[in-house]
């Protein structure tokens, strides 16, 4: 499928099925950290980028598998990009919740939470994870390279609007990068940015996986855990989640898990391997993040089946904070 992708196991929404709204990068932001690669269409503008027709059609198909629409915790809306730019967002979400009768996520990077018709159609969505990395303009600058047409401050101000009209959950997730929007002055201006919201809770990120530029460096735990400290001391009662995993974390839920694919069959590994890819498109993954999606019989097997992969050409390894993630693009680990 184009636009669908998963299940996949979520540290936050559970069982998730993905809707890629686009089969290419098109953002209104050039994150310094992203893990899909370079935006290669830099936009405010909203369009049909892809095919809302086929997007549907996909929902649909997977829908009629009963049992495996059961297993979802969650839909989750997102994109190789901006899913807010997608001017038929609304239609999409609609059908999600009649198709699915699951809960539906959004995950956008909040920039276009200034346009009424925008903070209309994601009303219907039941969790909103709208990003913010620096509310300051020369830290938005740096992190986030946005596109010349977005003021910040009309984005925090849509972030507060739309804070008080939606009747769902919010969850405001912020991601560091060290030494770029770390700084005592930014977690300050954050703090205070957040404090105007109506925001359900914080869930603040490092950069974790391989980013795009590889001067984007993760904080240290200790330093994630001071910042969470000053959220909460703005901001008692609300609940501040570090998302940063270690390995061992991240290895203990790959474990002890039913394996869905018997690999002795060639069908069963030619569906595992187009899965595997498709997955890899959208985000560099450790052996673990791919057993915990497929069970495919623990990180070690994951490692013997991935050399397949990459005898062919179709992945690569990277070396990143210490960890061996496989993607697809070139090969920058120098092993």
């Amino acid at each position: 499928m184009n636009y669908i992708f998963g299940p996949v196991n979520s540290r936050r929404l559970g069982r998730s099925l993905g809707i890629d709204l686009f089969r290419e990068k098109i953002c209104s932001l050039n994150c310094i950290y992203c893990e899909v690669g370079a935006t290669t269409c830099l936009t405010c503008k909203r369009a049909e980028y892809a095919p809302t027709a086929d997007i549907i059609s996909e929902i649909d198909t997977f829908c009629g598998q009963a049992e495996r629409a059961a297993e979802l915790d969650f839909v989750t809306v997102t994109a190789s990009g901006e899913p807010t730019l997608h001017s038929s967002l609304g239609i999409v979400i609609a059908h999600l919740k009649k198709a699915t009768a699951k809960p539906v996520a959004v995950l956008t990077n909040g920039t276009l939470l200034w346009d009424a018709h925008v903070r209309q159609e994601l009303s219907a969505a039941d969790v909103v994870i709208p990003s913010l990395d620096s509310a300051l303009p020369t830290g938005f600058r740096k992190i986030d390279r946005p596109a010349t047409c977005l003021d910040l401050k009309k984005i925090i101000n849509g972030l507060i609007v739309f804070s008080n009209e939606f009747h769902g959950q919010i969850w405001l997730e912020v991601l560091f990068a060290q030494g770029i929007n770390d700084s005592d002055e930014e977690v300050t201006a954050l703090c205070q940015a957040a404090a105007q919201m109506r925001i359900d809770r914080i869930q603040l990120n490092t950069v974790i996986r391989p980013p795009l530029e590889l001067f984007a460096r993760p904080l240290a735990q200790a330093r994630m855990e001071a910042i969470a400290t000053e959220f909460l001391r703005h901001n008692p009662t609300r609940p501040v989640d570090i998302l940063s995993g270690g390995a061992a974390q991240e290895e203990s839920r790959a474990a002890g898990q039913k394996n869905c694919f018997d690999l002795d069959k060639a069908a069963d590994w030619q569906a595992l391997q187009d899965e595997i890819v498709e997955m890899l498109k959208r985000r560099p993954c450790t052996a673990a993040d791919i057993n915990r999606v497929f069970h495919a019989g623990g990180a070690d097997r994951v490692e013997q089946l991935l050399d397949a992969l990459i005898r062919d050409g179709l992945l690569h390894k990277r070396i990143h904070n210490g960890r061996l993630y496989y993607q697809i693009g070139p090969d920058e680990a120098h092993l």
